[in-house]
């Protein structure tokens, strides 16, 4: 098993300094999403190159941090098309250079007809949706093939593939083996749902035997009606049960404590060492 966080969660800005705040806190993989902490880097096509995809990469190595999961998140049925051709080239190139960078995978959430709010439509929820966000990743999927490298998909409640099932079908549809999943227990909860988060768990393992390439670590409470993230250890998870099932299913899992900044980054860490040696 090994403990990663995103990129940008690290509270700094650069690569220098990353590696810095990496080192300082223990930290050796990360979730990298280039354009979010690197000023240089901006979400647009043209921006990555053979040299300085390289140069990072081999930076990252150097210092001893993997790349567990390239971020390239857009949103496939967003109603501008430009913002969705620009988000899929953006996505293209992070597949192209992603084995320079250190890893041969590029992740992204399935959307929402609210634009750039990702939050629940009842659009999403419809064949015409999942169509389209097929079709997308599907050619996505052929792109990447063509490069030996992998594209990863993430459900969420307020997206068009909004539980375990959709997805399914969704990854079943595009029917090839370069496509894996990013794994968020939190992201499919909501009122109605919540208390049954290891069910939900379950179904994904069992759905998804095989494809899982990370998984996101997050906590949450539940007030005035609403799922809340809260840091991992903190909240409502019993990690005895979540870390003993993906320890059955996969005992080197990369997992992305996504969220978890500041002063929080060490404890959280720590929370979830002790937890994974015992269970």
């Amino acid at each position: 098993m090994k403990i990663a966080f995103r990129t940008h969660d690290l509270g700094v800005k650069g690569l220098a300094p990353a590696i810095e705040k990496c080192n300082e806190c223990g930290i050796s993989a990360v979730q990298l999403v280039a354009y979010k902490f690197m000023d240089e880097l901006k979400y647009r096509p043209g921006q990555l190159t053979e040299e300085n995809s390289a140069a990072l990469g081999a930076a990252l190595k150097a210092a001893g941090i993997d790349v567990a999961l390239i971020g390239a998140y857009f949103n496939p049925v967003h109603s501008d098309p430009e913002k969705v051709g620009n988000g899929t080239a953006v996505f293209r190139e992070y597949l192209k250079y992603c084995k320079n960078l250190g890893c041969d995978i590029v992740g992204s959430e399935t959307g929402s007809y609210n634009d750039d709010k990702w939050t629940y439509n009842p659009r999403n929820r419809t064949e015409e949706a999942l169509e389209r966000v097929t079709e997308t990743f599907g050619g996505l999927a052929q792109y990447a093939a063509t490069l030996g490298v992998n594209i990863g998909m993430e459900g969420a409640a307020g997206h068009v593939c909004y539980d375990v099932k959709t997805l399914r079908r969704a990854v079943d549809a595009i029917n090839m083996p370069n496509v894996q999943i990013i794994f968020d227990i939190y992201n499919y909860l909501d009122s109605s749902n919540h208390e049954k988060y290891l069910e939900i768990l379950d179904e994904g393992l069992n759905a998804f035997a095989g494809r899982i390439r990370v998984f996101h670590i997050k906590d949450y409470v539940f007030e005035d009606g609403k799922v809340k993230q809260v840091p991992p250890g903190t909240g409502l998870f019993d990690f005895d049960k979540i870390l003993s099932r993906i320890k059955d299913y996969d005992k080197n899992a990369y997992l992305v404590l996504e969220g978890t900044t500041g002063e929080n980054i060490v404890p959280c860490m720590q929370f979830i060492k002790d937890k994974w040696a015992e269970v």
